[in-house]
């Protein structure tokens, strides 16, 4: 068979996914404007954490206090950003346990969004008049909205379709939050010099309008098949308790191998990221060579992420499940670090990098998420919620802080440090195999 045989193949099922699912377009379209948004929060987000002006990032009082005392506030923005994050997602928790236990899917996702939304308005204030302390309320929120709003995305997908259909589609659907994260930095990068920092928030918070329309279609499509199947369930609000994610966690092994994954996963990424500016400033000290080089990582991640989505993750997924792609991501990740180890050279930094994040958004990601279109709604919604905000944002603040320790003895060190932390990731991803195979299968 010819590539370009293999090439017509592929879209070929797309459009018959497309003529049998039209909820599929609506999915990608929801995905794709949903990161997008956040794509044109990122860049604004990073530079409030890189930047040197302290009042513009942390409240007056608290720098005050840290003047008073001899704290170079400067030096721990980062670390301080990401406990302030984690403490954000554990007081969160409990909000969102609260609205998903209370209402329907129909009423809870819309506001969730619209939440969002406000916020992103009230921000356009903040900015608009240069209230100082911004940049650290500004930077935690868009960690929270990040994870929360990707969470929720999944879940609702989980909903709609099984597990055979996830399979099919997820490669798919992921397509579109990758094109949104290749536009949402263009939009950023074309538009802020013209009309500034503060009406970008708008841009973001339009996307997300469009969002809610999204989820209003699919909802509406979700409703129409399961009543045609003579199920309700998705009417009806999920109850339990608001605490009921933390509780599914300490109880069941599939989550608790979930969360495992989760964290060691975090751990890479954290040190391989914080490592890779260290790294890039030694090798490249001007600012030019060094956005250059970000630039060329970030295209390689997004056309090699679009390509594996397209042409690998539906194969693999329907004919090997998620064993291998789980498995391969992680022994490349541990390769890769051993490899580091020995050398820390900016290529093969950039190749590392490479693998591990488009590894993630290919295959990792498509495939944790089909096991949750075979659990049970509070699990997919509840438990869910807390691995990727608490456990995930937990994993950040660890590795940042870890980091900053390890920093001091080189880079040799700290990807030594890696290669035992993607050990325990690789784990992660057995255990959860073994764990998933014991959940009912679905029939093709």
């Amino acid at each position: 068979m010819t590539p370009g045989t293999r090439t017509s193949g592929r879209f070929d099922h797309l459009r018959g996914a497309l003529r049998e699912f039209p909820a599929l377009l609506w999915s990608f379209l929801y995905f794709f404007f949903l990161l997008t948004g956040y794509y044109v929060l990122r860049p604004v987000r990073d530079a409030m954490g890189a930047s040197g002006d302290v009042e513009a990032v942390f409240p007056l009082a608290l720098v005050d206090w840290a003047a008073a005392r001899g704290v170079a506030l400067g030096e721990l923005t980062l670390q301080l950003l990401f406990t302030g994050t984690f403490i954000a997602m554990v007081v969160l928790q409990p909000v969102y346990g609260a609205l998903v236990s209370r209402f329907p899917r129909r009423v809870f996702l819309p506001v969730l969004y619209l939440a969002f939304i406000a916020c992103l308005l009230g921000f356009y204030v903040i900015f608009d008049r240069d209230v100082p302390g911004r940049g650290a309320v500004f930077f935690v929120w868009v960690a929270v909205f990040n994870l929360f709003a990707v969470s929720v995305f999944w879940s609702f997908m989980a909903d709609i379709y099984t597990d055979i259909q996830a399979r099919r589609l997820y490669g798919f659907i992921a397509v579109g939050g990758t094109a949104g994260a290749f536009l949402g930095p263009i939009i950023t990068r074309v538009l802020v010099h013209q009309i500034g920092v503060a009406n970008l928030l708008l841009v973001s918070a339009a996307l997300l309008a469009v969002c809610v329309g999204c989820i209003l279609r699919l909802g509406r499509w979700a409703r129409e098949r399961e009543q045609s199947r003579g199920a309700t369930e998705s009417e009806a609000a999920m109850g339990g308790s608001m605490l009921a994610g933390l509780r599914l966690l300490r109880d069941q092994p599939l989550l608790r191998a979930m969360a495992v994954l989760m964290f060691f996963g975090v751990g890479v990424g954290t040190l391989l990221y914080n490592e890779q500016a260290a790294i890039a400033r030694q090798f490249y000290p001007g600012d030019e060579a060094r956005t250059a080089f970000y630039a060329n990582i970030d295209l390689a991640i997004n056309l090699v992420t679009i390509l594996v989505q397209l042409f690998l993750t539906r194969p693999l997924l329907l004919r090997y499940g998620v064993g291998p792609v789980l498995l391969v991501p992680s022994f490349a990740i541990l390769l890769g670090f051993a490899a580091l180890t020995a050398s820390p050279l900016p290529f093969l930094v950039a190749l590392v990098q490479i693998a591990t994040r488009a590894g993630e958004f290919s295959l990792s990601k498509p495939a944790r998420e089909t096991i949750y279109t075979r659990v049970d709604r509070e699990t997919r919604y509840k438990g869910k919620a807390v691995i990727d905000t608490a456990v995930y944002r937990f994993g950040d603040l660890s590795f940042v802080w870890l980091h900053k320790g390890l920093a001091a003895f080189g880079s040799h060190v700290v990807f030594g440090v890696g290669v035992l932390v993607a050990g325990a990731m690789t784990f992660g991803a057995w255990r959860l195999i073994r764990e998933q195979a014991r959940l009912p299968a679905e029939k093709a």
